[in-house]
């Protein structure tokens, strides 16, 4: 990617007229398949000028495929009796130094959104209650640990971004991975897992907005995947690895 800055002193009585032409000019910015975004930003200290930023795929798409195309001449009618007033044209490389501060707004994380602990305390509860009358995932877990339930949730609490009881009290990642070594889990049974804690988190009334749900099953379908794998007889899994910390992906939380 490559920044172009374009600054501009324009006296205060075009002022409209500049904004006013540069709001029709980037019509052609955004039908460039070459231009990523566009701001035309205003100084406050000094309103007389203004800075054109444009970041695009490469410089060779904005000299090369830009501006020698037909949306560059219709770009540049519009902003043609402004550029006497140009101070600055100049692409950047952006650098390594990149973040978004504290005032930055962020989406709760699927820990927060589902409820906290306490929500997936009440999943596994009710999923575990419904396990013993399953007649495929009954053998997978005759003789659990009375505590088991509680230990998944802190692990799923951990992965959806709570806090990381489950490392500090249980062993991470190498003592989940134990559990499944040797288990010699089945398709049908991990379809099965998935299913019934579908039925455990509508009955114990997780939130069933689209984005939390896709993003709650996206886990469950690669976790559920990856602990079939490893439970096989001839399985070579990882040995040490964080807990996964997962997100939204592609779908942000939904807001009303």
């Amino acid at each position: 990617m490559i920044l172009e800055y374009i600054r501009y002193r324009i006296p205060e009585l075009r002022a409209d007229e500049f904004e006013a032409a540069y709001g029709r000019a980037v019509n052609s910015l955004r039908e460039s398949p070459s231009c990523l975004d566009f701001e035309l930003s205003r100084g406050v200290e000094d309103s007389g000028q203004y800075i054109l930023r444009i970041s695009w795929d490469s410089l060779d798409g904005h000299l090369e495929g830009f501006r020698k195309s037909k949306l560059f001449r219709n770009f540049f009618a519009q902003i043609e009796p402004y550029v006497d007033a140009i101070e600055e044209m100049h692409h950047y490389t952006p650098t390594a130094v990149v973040g978004t501060g504290a005032g930055t707004l962020r989406p709760p994380s699927l820990y927060d959104w589902a409820g906290g602990q306490d929500a997936f305390e009440r999943l596994f509860a009710r999923f575990y209650e419904m396990v013993p009358d399953d007649e495929l995932l009954a053998p997978l877990f005759a003789g659990m640990n009375p505590a088991h339930a509680h230990h998944v949730a802190m692990w799923l609490g951990e992965v959806f971004g709570g806090p990381a009881a489950y490392t500090e009290l249980r062993g991470g990642y190498e003592n989940m991975l134990a559990h499944h070594l040797g288990k010699a889990i089945t398709e049908r049974q991990r379809r099965r897992w998935a299913s019934l804690l579908v039925d455990a988190a509508d009955e114990v009334g997780l939130p069933g907005d689209p984005e939390f749900r896709a993003a709650f099953m996206s886990y469950v379908e690669w976790g559920t995947r990856i602990a079939v794998e490893n439970s096989q007889p001839a399985a070579t899994p990882i040995p040490h690895a964080p807990v996964p910390r997962w997100g939204w992906g592609v779908a942000p939380p939904w807001l009303p």
